[in-house]
């Protein structure tokens, strides 16, 4: 079975290659083609992979290739996760959003919407590219912002597109082992919303709710990463575990304000960091394998530090750190390939599941998986204070959708001024402008 993905060059490819070599059964992938426009990041990155595959009899091979349409021919699975612009698009995203106050974060407020108009047309052509030259393959997406990349996808590969985030399977994980679940496999994990903007509404363990009894419990509350975030009053408020990602929404001005005092955003730290990576990767002799765990320990452990630091939670816990979204696309794979049906939550067109979305809305839930791809599972409505959150981005999403599509300068206005983060129809045309100074990916915009 062959593997593609796009973004070979990626720093955390090898975490998805790593989870391929623990997978021995029949029908597993016997080949992975990485695909990357950057020859040289490539051959870091293969480097990686084959000390990763020392000693492993029955490793999957590895071939690499900056040739799109090569590395699409004859692919089982497509798995894209691409940077289009780079961690130095993503450091410019930041800077020009908080430059004018509001967020820039690269899947949430300003950032995400100029992260997608950059995005989606390169999505689309890939979409459009998979159709003609692997027309039986799965893509399981990974490119952020994923809710909105899948769904500009799926308007060309109807269900074949996946959308994936490791953000709900950590967060059901930490609530699974706080609440003394031995198997969290076992858990059923009520959750509902869009990509990096959904809510735990309940957890259930042989029938039986437990989240309730994690509510009750303002020492169980905090001990674990969200109760550090969201703090344990807010979250009996809510009556949900919110998705780490809406501390942006409900801490804004202290985020905002984190951001702005750091000595460096988040794009601009693992722009530097992964650019020594791939320098020292240069240097034949260097012990890949060796200097990219240390890399990316380092990356892991300074996730999302300034909330951290806004809401006094600390350090991250040591079971955090070990990532996700490679055991979630490695999961998906086996369900679809072998039939070997499982629930995972993954972002899929909406159907009739909630009822405030049209049918062809990507949305993240609860799904179930077999050699016919992702089903996704009925789900209680959402209360009005998630709704309202969940519809006013969903029409953002649109708007960049059809910025991308026209090419209208306008309509990508639109699309910032209608962010609940971004306060004023002033402020988006400034956006715009400054995103279109410093961006040669967002020049169609007319």
């Amino acid at each position: 079975m062959k593997l593609t993905i796009l973004g070979g060059g990626g720093f955390r490819v090898p975490l998805v290659y790593g989870a391929l070599l623990q997978d021995h059964a029949e029908g597993r992938v016997t080949h992975v083609v990485l695909h990357d426009l950057d020859a040289g990041r490539l051959s870091a990155v293969t480097r990686v992979l084959a000390e990763q595959a020392a000693g492993v009899a029955d490793a999957p091979e590895v071939s690499a290739t900056t040739d799109l349409d090569e590395a699409l021919r004859g692919a089982d699975f497509v798995f894209s996760a691409i940077r289009v612009g780079g961690l130095e698009g993503r450091a410019n995203d930041e800077r020009v959003a908080l430059a004018e106050g509001v967020l820039g974060q690269e899947t949430v407020g300003a950032g995400g919407i100029a992260y997608g108009l950059r995005t989606v047309p390169v999505a689309v052509d890939i979409a459009r590219r998979v159709a003609r030259h692997a027309p039986d393959a799965w893509v399981i997406n990974f490119t952020n912002p994923a809710g909105l990349v899948t769904e500009a996808m799926s308007r060309h590969l109807g269900d074949r597109v996946i959308g994936i985030c490791d953000s709900p399977v950590g967060l059901g994980r930490r609530i699974a082992r706080v609440l003394g679940v031995e198997n969290p496999g076992e858990a059923w994990i009520d959750y509902v919303g869009l990509n990096h903007l959904g809510w735990v509404r309940g957890l259930r363990v042989a029938g039986r709710d437990e989240l309730p009894r994690l509510l009750a419990d303002p020492d169980l509350l905090g001990s674990f990463e969200e109760g550090k975030l969201f703090g344990a009053d807010w979250l009996r408020s809510l009556g949900a575990i919110p998705n780490e990602y809406l501390h942006y929404y409900y801490f804004n001005r202290e985020a905002v304000r984190a951001y702005q005092q750091a000595e460096k955003t988040r794009g601009a730290f693992l722009h530097d960091q992964q650019a020594r990576f791939y320098a020292e990767m240069k240097n034949p002799h260097a012990p890949a394998l060796k200097v990219w765990d240390r890399t990316r320990a380092e990356r892991e452990a300074t996730y999302m530090a300034e909330n951290r630091e806004t809401a006094g939670a600390g350090e991250r816990d040591e079971d955090d750190l070990s990532g996700g979204y490679e055991k979630v696309a490695l999961a998906l794979m086996r369900a679809i390939a072998r039939d070997e049906r499982t629930t995972l939550i993954l972002n899929v067109r909406n159907r009739r599941t909630l009822s405030v979305l049209d049918a062809e809305a990507v949305i993240e839930v609860p799904c179930l998986v077999d050699a016919n791809g992702a089903h996704p599972v009925t789900v209680d409505p959402l209360p009005d204070h998630a709704t309202g959150l969940v519809c006013a981005v969903k029409a953002v999403e649109r708007e960049v959708l059809a910025a991308a599509g026209s090419g209208s300068r306008a309509t990508a206005v639109k699309a910032f001024a209608l962010h609940p983060l971004v306060d004023s129809v002033n402020v988006a045309r400034r956006l715009v402008e400054g995103y279109t100074e410093v961006h040669p990916g967002l020049a169609y915009l007319r």
